[in-house]
């Protein structure tokens, strides 16, 4: 039961953007995005968005840095992993 995070490697608005995760439940995932003040409008349907200048802040609170791949990995063993064609609406 971990929180994972990603190095920021991924560009959108401007700035580089790292993906948290959670290895065992959203509950999890939602109460350390709460405790460490990340808004929850940054919820994408199985991770946090969060921002490069934010990387180093959440590794101190205790999210694992890992690869994204690693990342990827972990969460689909979590059964938590939403893919890109889940996440279409239903015609």
């Amino acid at each position: 039961m971990a929180i994972l995070i990603d190095r920021p490697a991924w560009p959108a608005h401007g700035r580089l953007w790292a993906h948290l995760v959670s290895d065992s439940s959203l509950d999890e995932l939602h109460t350390f995005a709460a405790q460490a003040g990340i808004p929850r409008r940054g919820f994408d349907h199985d991770h946090y968005d969060v921002p490069e200048e934010r990387y180093d802040e959440l590794v101190a609170l205790g999210a694992l840095p890992v690869s994204g791949r690693e990342l990827v990995l972990r969460l689909s063993a979590s059964g938590l992993r939403v893919r890109q064609r889940d996440k279409r609406p239903a015609s």
